[in-house]
């Protein structure tokens, strides 16, 4: 075997680079988890409680510009990819 390379479970080779684990940055996932809505339906609700329908519809029509639109974005990546256990400690 080649030291470049490493052996998965399936016995399939993947690059050095490609197997290391990738760790969520908790400031980010802190701040998602306290920030409210600042307006509109769901004025209040914390970002990461947003239904998911209501997040779809940014992600069609566009998210708002600057930091709120980027945590919007980060909140529907999560929630797409069924990754909503990452704040299951911190709510």
């Amino acid at each position: 075997m080649n030291n470049k390379f490493i052996d998965n479970e399936a016995n399939a080779e993947y690059p050095v680079e490609m197997a290391q684990i990738v760790q969520p940055d908790k400031k980010a996932l802190i701040t998602l988890a306290i920030t409210k809505m600042p307006y509109g339906k769901y004025k209040g609700l914390r970002l990461v409680d947003l239904p998911e329908p209501y997040l779809v519809w940014f992600s069609q029509r566009g998210f708002p510009k600057g930091k709120l639109g980027e945590m919007l974005q980060a909140v529907y990546e999560i929630k797409l990819n069924g990754l909503e256990f990452l704040f299951d400690k911190i709510r």
